[in-house]
């Protein structure tokens, strides 16, 4: 399952990020070959926003036309991948997606029919070598219910709190280590964000995709998360990614080793980085 509805407009593109290019293809064909080249799919469905349908179907046949080309292969395609021109033979799908991500997901489960297990896996993390889908596949074939890749944090994470300018005056007139101790104008805006306190980074994780699941579980999941914004409206929590939507099940989830090449490409920066990978992909396999 491919959501490919993703706005664009923080990479500085009016167009989805699925169809914005990197080293000459799109975001969305880069992440058709990595699941082609991996082996694992017999169903891709790419869910696209209904005024990309079109183009998210030629970028399907162009992407088989690519992989299918006498020659070609696809272990010359990605990055890691050594497969059987043969596993081309991939049914991919492309339908409109819903209004949120967990529409979009909705909306290609029920195209996708029956299949034990479902991989959910966002176009913006198109450079991920197809060892992470393999991996992914393995474990859920193991026996978890979910699975998701993951890296370690490196960043020093901290908690933000959101405070008003008023109540960091009284902080420095009571002794508070903001601005210079003596309460006066500190220069912030009415609202801006105080920091509380160090996470142990040793126990967090950064999260990727593609995430794995039992059929049953994903759509168990789904349905519950559904029905709590019926029941809930405004109230209901956030849905930031399946795997959560499944952890409130009470399910575990389990964690297998992510990729460095599977950044998330959000912002301009990320594009850059991206350009650099694809275009070294190309020249070590030219």
């Amino acid at each position: 399952m491919v959501p490919a509805a993703g706005s664009g407009t923080r990479l500085g593109h009016p167009e989805p990020k699925a169809f914005v290019s990197v080293d000459g293809r799109t975001l969305l064909a880069h992440s058709l070959e990595a699941i082609i080249s991996s082996g694992v799919a017999t169903t891709i469905v790419v869910a696209a926003p209904e005024e990309f349908l079109l183009l998210a179907r030629a970028e399907i046949a162009e992407v088989v036309r690519r992989l299918s080309a006498p020659g070609a292969g696809i272990a010359q395609s990605v990055a890691g991948a050594a497969r059987d021109p043969s596993s081309t033979d991939v049914e991919i799908i492309a339908v409109v997606g819903g209004a949120d991500r967990v529409a979009s997901v909705d909306a290609g489960l029920a195209a996708a029919g029956e299949h034990d297990i479902v991989l959910v896996h966002d176009a913006a993390r198109a450079l991920t070598p197809p060892a992470v889908f393999e991996r992914v596949v393995a474990a859920v074939s193991s026996g978890a219910e979910a699975v998701v890749p993951v890296l370690p944090m490196i960043d020093t994470v901290r908690r933000a709190q959101t405070v008003r300018s008023a109540d960091v005056s009284a902080q420095g007139e009571t002794g508070g280590s903001l601005g210079d101790g003596a309460g006066g104008d500190h220069g912030l805006g009415p609202d801006h964000e105080i920091l509380r306190g160090d996470l142990d980074r040793a126990s967090l994780r950064r999260v990727q995709t593609p995430q794995g699941f039992t059929s049953a579980i994903l759509r168990r999941a789904h349905e519950a998360y559904r029905d709590e914004v019926r029941t809930q409206g405004a109230e209901a929590r956030e849905a930031t990614d399946d795997a959560g939507l499944v952890e409130r099940l009470g399910v575990d989830v389990v964690a297998v080793d992510g990729d460095e090449e599977a950044l998330k490409i959000t912002y301009p920066l990320d594009l850059v980085l991206a350009e650099h990978i694809a275009r070294e992909r190309s020249r070590t396999q030219s």
